[in-house]
């Protein structure tokens, strides 16, 4: 029987127990996807990952991720976290790039001198626009806290999120989820993530202050959500949001929760096409093995 030696990390941290937790599992290619799905409920973080082998495919790590419920083809912190445990547990040398193989396709992982390990994502798709009222029940917030400057939109760079912006962190911070009326979004238009943010940063070497809702119970809000934020950098991108197509921000989330987590979000537009990274720091809490 393989040994599985697993790893749990905080991921968008800046130092331990902040960020969004990740659990990750290697040499998984002998554990079932029923178990897998098993194994990530047990650890009810808001996703778990599967290394499948120590080795190398197609120049990238085959990597399958999970929620409590159900497997995702792409996630973002568990693509960052799972990108550090492979360069410090399984290469164990400096490098300054890896690739995961996810089931959305290939993401590169790059590793900057600070320790910032920062993340391609495909190009965001950008899908239908919601009215404020349909979206203001789910939040908790009155329609007048939306910034009717800018849409709430969905956007996917591999997994949709539902972008909103509010005009002042007291919305943001006020927020109270809904979960019937996420429920409803979710049934009328599969919108399983909310992303809400504005301009009014708690520290000032920041950009903004960001809060994400999910319609899972078992996860009802993140505390550091990377695909999302690789959608609101295609966004803040698209609408020129700060003035420019081309974005390079620092996001705090997770205060809520206890959580303090900071992203870097960075886009612009090459030859008709957006391209977003995004970035943070991982730190290694727990090393131990699956019995």
């Amino acid at each position: 029987m393989a040994i599985h030696p697993y790893y749990m990390l905080d991921v968008f941290a800046e130092e331990k127990y902040a960020g969004n937790q990740l659990a990750v599992f290697r040499n998984a290619a002998d554990i079932e996807a029923a178990t897998m799905q098993k194994i990530a409920n047990d650890m009810h973080f808001s996703e778990t990952t599967f290394i499948l082998s120590d080795e190398p495919r197609d120049g990238g790590y085959d990597v399958r991720i999970f929620t409590p419920e159900e497997e995702i083809p792409f996630a973002g912190h568990p693509t960052i976290g799972t990108a550090y445990a492979i360069i410090r547990e399984i290469i164990r040398k400096p490098v300054k790039a890896v690739t995961l193989n996810l089931k959305v396709g290939q993401i590169p992982v790059t590793v900057d001198d600070d320790g910032v390990l920062w993340m391609r994502q495909k190009p965001p798709v950008f899908g239908p626009t919601f009215a404020p009222g349909e979206l203001a029940e789910a939040m908790g917030v009155q329609v007048s806290d939306f910034d009717d400057r800018f849409p709430a939109q969905e956007v996917s760079t591999g997994l949709p999120a539902a972008i909103v912006p509010l005009k002042s962190t007291g919305a943001v911070r006020g927020a109270r989820r809904s979960q019937d009326a996420l429920d409803r979004l979710h049934a009328k238009y599969g919108i399983v993530t909310l992303l809400f943010f504005s301009t009014e940063p708690r520290d000032r070497d920041n950009d903004l202050s960001v809060r994400v809702f999910t319609c899972y119970p078992s996860v009802p809000e993140d505390p550091a959500t990377g695909s999302a934020g690789g959608c609101l950098a295609g966004y803040l991108s698209l609408y020129r949001y700060f003035g420019s197509g081309t974005v390079d921000v620092k996001a705090e989330q997770g205060y809520e929760m206890g959580r303090p987590s900071l992203l870097r979000l960075r886009a612009a537009e090459k030859a008709g096409i957006i391209e977003v990274d995004v970035g943070g720091k991982v730190v290694m809490v727990v090393r131990g093995e699956l019995l």
